[in-house]
């Protein structure tokens, strides 16, 4: 663009062209959830329902890895700027490691748990089906957790196609892993649930091994991967990592913990209910990974301002990531209030689960402008490295508000599911007041 573009515009598209294979990189990380969504639907209720489950005991530590992994981000991106490849490498070696444990305690702690189920209270049915599969996926935490942080790594690099693209052979693999082993087709025994579960693991391990390959070969990126890894730990650079990553877990678990007690609350309801949830919240979940992805590129493009003096940048920075994040907004909403009926349909058959779930899309539809907005101002936020009070703010708003409010409209005014999706709602709202009265007043000049 010229020097005679308007700041506005010339910002937004800025902050557009960082976003772009951001945004492809959280869709892509979601397609393996989407994928075994759709087709464990086509098993019908308990399966689905057993799959939420699964899936929201296992989010919350994966936010821990996600955060240890933006913080490998940060640090790699410092350390090329400065054309520093060796605490690229000792960033990337130790943010490995960290996740790597993570997702070994992930797998421990549900190895633990299986026997003590039934304390979350849900259907019957869905605890007997779900422990081999849950057990399956928390074991797909260890190649999942390792790969965000050398995926990082790789987009600090500015090298984030090629990682997309091993992401992307990652869910066509799961999905024709899925087709064999859930249906039994080319041959293969007919497992269902558990089929699922093999598929992810073999599928993630496939992913990080294809990225771990592909680093060490490429030249771009040969330079700048450890070439030593068993070596000790270099523990100022380890509380480096965790003083970056730590806050930016907490301000992810604030929201993710929210939906997960959803989950847990919905499950209560019976298996039906939670069927329609995770079809959904899948959905919700897959379009939210647009402005996220907006909202990590304004991370950089906020902190990018503000070093090189330039904060009379900063608001025009942020109201384009607004605008960004608005019209995606719209059209997802307009899609989820135009579409509920088909798009639900994709997912199960059974027609009054399907109608539940078309029901919650409508809901969904009602807090997609408040979802994006608050993600995008945290977004602003943590590139002002302002971390401890939004993260304390998001808790209050889904935990004092959100959360009571939705399990008093599930069971006391017996609204089911959509109450609780309706204190979601609640929640998302005051967040994004909050904050964007908070990055509002953050970027004065």
């Amino acid at each position: 663009m010229s020097a005679t573009t308007p700041k506005f515009a010339r910002e937004s598209w800025l902050t557009f062209r960082l976003a772009v294979p951001l945004i492809i990189g959280q869709v892509g990380q979601m397609l393996i959830a989407l994928s075994d969504t759709l087709m464990l639907g086509w098993l019908g209720v308990v399966p689905l329902a057993a799959c939420s489950f699964a899936s929201n005991l296992i989010y919350v530590p994966m936010m821990l890895g996600v955060g240890m992994s933006i913080a490998v981000s940060v640090r790699v991106s410092h350390a090329r700027g400065a054309n520093d490849p060796a605490t690229a490498r000792a960033a990337l070696r130790h943010g490995f490691y960290l996740t790597l444990a993570l997702g070994a305690l992930t797998l421990l702690g549900t190895a633990a748990m299986l026997p003590f189920l039934g304390i979350f209270r849900q259907d019957p049915e869905v605890i007997e089906a779900v422990p081999v599969y849950l057990l399956l996926v928390a074991a797909s935490m260890v190649p999942a957790m390792a790969t965000m942080a050398w995926k990082n790594h790789a987009d600090a690099m500015d090298r984030p196609w090629p990682a997309f693209w091993i992401s992307m052979g990652g869910v066509a693999l799961n999905i024709l892993l899925n087709w064999m082993l859930i249906f039994g087709n080319l041959g293969m025994p007919a497992m269902g649930l558990e089929g699922a579960g093999v598929a992810t693991l073999v599928a993630r391990t496939a992913a990080f091994a294809g990225l771990v390959i592909w680093s060490g070969r490429d030249a771009a990126m040969r330079e700048w991967v450890p070439h030593r890894w068993w070596c000790m730990p270099d523990w100022a650079a380890v509380r480096n990592l965790l003083a970056t990553g730590f806050p930016a877990s907490m301000q992810l678990l604030a929201e993710v913990s929210a939906f997960v007690a959803a989950t847990l609350i919905v499950g209560m309801l019976g298996a039906a209910p939670l069927a329609s949830h995770q079809v959904a919240l899948q959905c919700a979940a897959t379009v939210f990974m647009i402005p996220l992805g907006i909202s990590m590129a304004l991370t950089v493009r906020m902190g990018e301002a503000g070093g090189a003096g330039r904060r009379h940048a900063m608001r025009h920075i942020l109201t384009g990531a607004w605008a960004m994040g608005l019209l995606v907004n719209l059209c997802s909403a307009t899609a989820f209030v135009f579409g509920n009926q088909e798009i639900a349909g994709w997912f199960i058959e059974e027609e009054s689960v399907r109608q539940m779930a078309a029901s919650l899309l409508l809901v969904a539809a009602a807090f997609q402008l408040c979802d994006g907005f608050q993600v995008i101002s945290v977004g602003g936020l943590r590139g002002l490295d302002d971390v401890r009070v939004p993260a304390w703010m998001m808790f209050g708003a889904f935990w004092i508000f959100g959360i009571p409010l939705g399990s008093w409209l599930a069971f006391g005014a017996e609204m089911g599911a959509a109450g609780v999706w309706w204190g979601l709602v609640t929640g998302l709202t005051l967040n994004a007041v909050m904050l964007g009265v908070r990055v509002w007043r953050k970027t004065i000049k």
